[in-house]
């Protein structure tokens, strides 16, 4: 529990005292205009109260990832914690803050156009068909994932909740954002803040009472726990695995519908930073969650691998089935109801917003106006009969693509960040360090993943040795760019 305990405790103290920084570091300015004043038309650029912004903010990044996620992520063992506090206080929260407040300086524009300003045509042109790629197939999972927790919780029909979600979520991608998304969103929230709080309230308790162990973080237990240490070595895999909760590309496609609904830019701390903080705190309990109940990350494994006896079967424990076994062993029948409705919560906020961010970064790309529903359709019906055949498809096999592909886009957000930082004439490591490291997690996956897991299976030396080759050359790229915007700006000056 002291683990636990300290590992919140510091969470919070990162957006006290680092995100305070961070903001000061970038130079909020309670007195610009924003674009939800500048460029305002009731449907994306809306000014909405700021606690509102945060929750849609908060569920819109917290998807499956920070609960499915940090389940896996527990396989690994206690290193899950450490890389789910420093990750988020030091690399998600400033991901996603500076990839909001760029939006917001820029009038709300998304990722392509940002990254194409500052680090050219060929990564706008990459991220132009990227971007899409990673919202569909985010989308898509945010569509059947759902579906298949509530036909357990319900026992209606897969195809029924498919039908239903999709008719939110087309409704949700074309109404102004006020209308649903503002409207609904906080009754979800409502619904996992129940679940957050419930679950690790119960797994203090349980410990306090002795009914269970929390697992603690000490040089003996940090190791890699998993059961197929070969195929799942801890680093770079845990960083690909835990992506939301630490790190997540995604989120940057999803500050940007925010920046185009907050009133001042005093508020981006909150927001952003903020929101991040919230989604590793939930991440933390989960993993712990996971551990806890299945006496460890060894036991863990065991469920995962062998499998337990459930209503009289030996079953493989998947992350929808451990969620459903803690919420309901802790919390009681209605508990558990209220609890998993929180965790289905977490993907369909996010696969709305999935679509609706697909909808605005093409409509940017065509610089086709959304004012109007009619054009609003253009560009969303053909997303949506695309992500219905997606949907009859197995989408399993893409799905295994997207923690890499998430880390990918943060690398290419943080490098962005770091560019404008030395056109700016500011220090840039904060954000060039962070893109170092997880250049060298990307590479390093990349070469030493299974081929199922879109790797090339050679061995951890080669992987290491080129992640770090890679990365290095990539941060020395950056110091040579840096230091000679820096002399032209002094030469400049002298003339």
């Amino acid at each position: 529990m002291i683990t636990f305990c300290v590992s919140i405790l510091a969470l919070i103290a990162g957006y006290l005292v680092y995100g305070k920084f961070v903001d000061r570091f970038f130079g909020a300015d309670p007195s610009r205009k924003t674009p939800a004043e500048t460029k305002a038309d009731g449907v994306d650029f809306k000014a909405m109260p700021t606690w509102k912004v945060f929750v849609i903010q908060f569920l819109n990044i917290a998807g499956l990832g920070p609960i499915f996620g940090a389940i896996m992520g527990a396989a690994y063992g206690p290193a899950a914690y450490l890389w789910i506090v420093i990750g988020c206080i030091f690399m998600g929260a400033v991901h996603d803050y500076f990839s909001g407040m760029l939006s917001l300086r820029n009038d709300g524009v998304n990722m392509p156009d940002l990254t194409g300003k500052y680090l050219g045509k060929g990564a706008k042109t990459f991220m132009t068909v990227f971007v899409p790629f990673l919202l569909l197939a985010v989308g898509v999972s945010f569509v059947t994932g759902p579906a298949d927790l509530m036909q357990s919780l319900t026992g209606w029909s897969k195809t029924w909740w498919l039908y239903i979600i999709f008719a939110y979520y087309i409704l949700a991608t074309l109404l102004p954002i006020d209308k649903i998304i503002g409207s609904i969103y906080p009754f979800m929230g409502a619904a996992l803040l129940f679940m957050a709080v419930g679950v690790g309230g119960a797994m203090i308790a349980g410990d306090i009472s002795g009914s269970l162990s929390m697992q603690e973080l000490t040089p003996s237990t940090l190791k890699n726990w998993h059961s197929d240490p070969q195929n799942n070595i801890l680093i770079p895999m845990l960083f690909i695995v835990i992506s939301c909760g630490a790190i997540s590309g995604f989120h940057s496609t999803q500050s940007p519908l925010m920046s185009r609904c907050l009133k001042n830019e005093k508020y981006g701390r909150p927001v952003f930073y903020g929101a991040m903080i919230a989604e590793g705190i939930v991440a933390m309990i989960w993993a712990s969650a996971a551990m806890a109940y299945f006496g460890g990350p060894e036991g863990l494994n065991k469920a995962m691998t062998d499998g337990m006896m459930i209503n009289g079967e030996l079953t493989k424990v998947t992350p929808a089935i451990a969620v459903d076994l803690i919420c309901k062993s802790w919390l009681g029948k209605v508990g558990a109801i209220i609890a998993v409705i929180g965790v289905v919560v977490c993907p369909i906020t996010s696969g709305d917003t999935a679509f609706r961010s697909m909808r605005l970064t093409l409509a940017d790309l065509f610089k086709y106006d959304q004012r109007k529903i009619s054009r609003r359709l253009v560009v969303s019906v053909p997303i949506f009969v695309l992500a219905y055949f997606f949907c009859m498809a197995d989408f399993s096999t893409v799905w295994n693509y997207v923690g890499i592909c998430n880390q990918v886009l943060a690398v290419l957000v943080l490098w962005t960040v770091t560019a404008y930082l030395a056109e700016a004439g500011k220090p840039h490591w904060m954000t060039s360090l962070p893109a170092a490291f997880l250049t060298f997690v990307c590479v390093s996956y990349f070469l030493m993943a299974p081929y199922k897991s879109g790797g090339l299976y050679l061995s951890p030396v080669t992987g290491y040795v080129a992640g770090g080759a890679v990365a290095l050359a990539a941060l020395a790229y950056c110091i040579f760019k840096a230091r000679k915007m820096q002399q032209g700006r002094i030469s400049g000056g002298l003339q």
